[in-house]
């Protein structure tokens, strides 16, 4: 046992100085030479006389948006000059940095969940259900971060509600309505590739980061697999699941590649380069978190850009966004200034704040009327009533899967894989990752 706990000890070390990236690609990245670490520009925020330094360390980079972070937090200590914050922000190492803290069980009093408030870091988050803003939280929201129990894990300041960000301009000018199932999307494909003689190609993925189609089959495993009303979610959760049904999903892909849809140079394409030929209109449909739209923007500042839920595909089901939080905070349970963190947090969900972080972000807020005033506010308005199902791989794949998807899927495009071979490995794969 005390060999086992030196190695693990080591690993933690190396993770530490070695740590790597592994998100979605929604959150892009930062490294401590950008200055979003502490010790290099965001430091304590605060009077120096403060009594209570708070740790505070969020899983974002982008700069609108740790922007607002930091107005938010100076807000609070200009109200509260008795508690400093001590704010970091980090998305290239996060994770591994987390697993590291959780390890040795000392965590930030206040940090940011990414996704996992539940499956990974319930143990160690205090119970928020007392907190003013608990009750607050939106329909959509709720579950996602409260158990059977009642316990709340975290304030959602923004949450994910993703489809498919769009072209609305080209979709006019070629006469086609919002696509509400898989045919209908090919079929618009397809339309728009014919009538702009080739110019625009409906979909961009890039092999060098694969995340794009691991993203791709992590949402439309939802349709296919999931919102029907008959469904496959009891199977992959008891673990009973016949593999061979996501086989239709890994087609999907191969066909949207066999038609001519998706760019010709995917395996060596950069993902970097999607706003350009977005803005260019080189490009119909992204599957891309909004932040997306202001590196659009800035070369195409009146594209009228729109948001559609993910079509669905399966007969008689309806269209569905992927979700869950996107932007949180949670606190850990042995902070010794949890009443403090608590009350950062309760300010962090004033209205006026939740509103701003709604609009740097276009992401819709965690907590209900707060009002908001950007781009996609009116397609959050419009599509308010449509269901909202959690990432496929956070609840149904083991950790470890996301890469399974992405090299799985930038298999198939290569056709070094075919779609049965695709669902073979997932299989093994799953119950490899199962037993860890």
């Amino acid at each position: 046992m005390k060999k086992r706990a030196f190695w693990f000890m080591t690993l933690a070390m190396l993770l530490v100085i070695f740590s790597g990236c592994s998100s979605r690609p929604d959150g892009g990245s930062s490294s401590a030479s950008g200055g979003d670490n502490a010790e290099t520009g965001s430091g304590k925020i605060g009077s120096g006389k403060a009594k209570t330094t708070l740790s505070m360390m969020i899983n974002i980079s982008d700069e609108s948006l740790t922007k607002a972070y930091r107005e938010i937090v100076d807000g609070f200590t200009k109200e509260n000059p008795d508690i400093s914050v001590n704010l970091q922000f980090d998305s290239n190492g996060y994770e591994n940095t987390m697993k590291v803290k959780m390890a040795a069980n000392d965590l930030p009093d206040i940090f940011d969940t990414h996704g996992w408030a539940k499956i990974r870091y319930g143990e160690y988050l205090a119970d928020l259900r007392d907190e003013p803003w608990a009750s607050q939280l939106t329909d959509t929201i709720r579950n996602v971060v409260t158990d059977e129990k009642g316990k709340v894990y975290a304030l959602v300041l923004t949450e994910a509600k993703d489809g498919m960000l769009y072209n609305v301009d080209m979709l006019e000018k070629y006469g086609i309505e919002v696509p509400r199932t898989f045919d209908e999307l090919v079929a618009a494909g397809e339309k728009i590739k014919k009538e702009s003689g080739g110019k625009t190609i409906p979909f961009y993925l890039s092999g060098i980061d694969d995340s794009t189609i691991g993203q791709y089959l992590d949402q439309f495993a939802n349709p296919l697999l999931i919102t029907a009303k008959n469904n496959e979610a009891d199977a992959l959760l008891k673990g009973t699941f016949d593999w061979s049904h996501i086989t239709p999903l890994a087609q999907s892909l191969l066909t949207l590649k066999e038609k001519g849809l998706i760019n010709e140079d995917v395996l060596t394409a950069k993902r970097s380069d999607l706003p350009a030929a977005f803005a260019a209109e080189k490009v119909t449909f992204a599957l891309v978190g909004p932040a997306f739209m202001d590196s659009v923007h800035e070369i195409a500042p009146n594209m009228k850009i729109g948001l559609m839920p993910l079509p669905s595909m399966v007969a008689g089901d309806e269209p569905t966004f992927a979700g869950g939080e996107r932007n949180t905070l949670a606190v850990w349970k042995d902070s010794k200034h949890l009443d403090e963190a608590k009350k950062l947090l309760q300010y962090f969900a004033k209205p006026e704040n939740m509103a701003k972080l709604s609009n740097v972000s276009k992401n819709p807020p965690g907590l209900k009327d707060i009002k908001t005033n950007h781009e996609l506010t009116p397609y959050y308005e419009k599509y308010a009533q449509v269901r909202v199902f959690p990432y496929f791989d956070r609840v149904y794949l083991p950790n470890g899967m996301w890469d399974v998807l992405c090299k799985n899927g930038t298999e198939l495009l290569a056709g070094r894989m075919t779609p049965e071979q695709f669902s073979e490995s997932m299989k093994t794969e799953v119950e490899r990752l199962s037993k860890k």
